[in-house]
């Protein structure tokens, strides 16, 4: 696949789409032909009380190779990006789940979270690879919330993508490398 000789040169990738759209199975693939050492980052918490959300969980994990590590950032991403060093591969799955878990957080500190993300994140010698979900796409949402939610993922998505070297659509289980058909808009 060509993806592999251009996966050797990366060092950040977006994969986005929608929900159930093959965005973590084509990341997964990517981190496979890193060639690196791959750590599965977690950003979900694990609810004992949501069966579905629990399946949810175990199928990804169910896909991962036995070799993959995994390790929890509920939160703090951007130390988890500190730490990796240039023989590793981070597959983030997902920003909308970071975005869910800190979304309590002022404006101020969010802006400051996202900023601390976006510095590690540039300065990175591993392969990092970020999940995101593409929210906007339809009806503008009912509640605060979910108007903060969209936004922010939204803004933060559209950040990432200005410093990536990739950006991979994922939709209708088919992949478009934003990079090589699109242009980029300038932050």
């Amino acid at each position: 696949m060509a993806e592999a000789t251009a996966m050797d040169r990366q060092q950040l990738i977006l994969v986005t789409g929608a929900a159930r759209c093959g965005k973590s199975e084509w990341a997964e693939t990517l981190a496979s032909e890193s060639n690196k050492a791959v750590t599965y980052v977690a950003t979900a918490t694990i609810d004992p009380t949501d069966p579905e959300w629990q399946a949810r969980i175990v199928r990804h994990q169910q896909r991962r190779p036995a070799t993959w590590q995994t390790r929890a950032a509920v939160e703090d991403l951007a130390s988890t990006i500190c730490q990796a060093q240039s023989l590793d591969c981070l597959l983030v799955d997902s920003l909308g789940t970071w975005v869910a878990n800190l979304l309590d957080r002022s404006d101020a500190e969010w802006e400051i979270l996202t900023q601390e993300l976006l510095d590690k994140l540039a300065i990175s010698l591993a392969t990092i690879i970020l999940v995101a979900e593409e929210t906007g796409w339809g009806v503008v949402p009912a509640y605060p919330s979910g108007r903060l939610f969209r936004d922010r993922l939204g803004m933060l998505t559209r950040r990432v993508g200005s410093i990536a070297s990739t950006v991979y659509l994922v939709t209708g289980g088919h992949v478009l490398n934003l990079s090589q058909l699109g242009t980029k808009i300038d932050r």
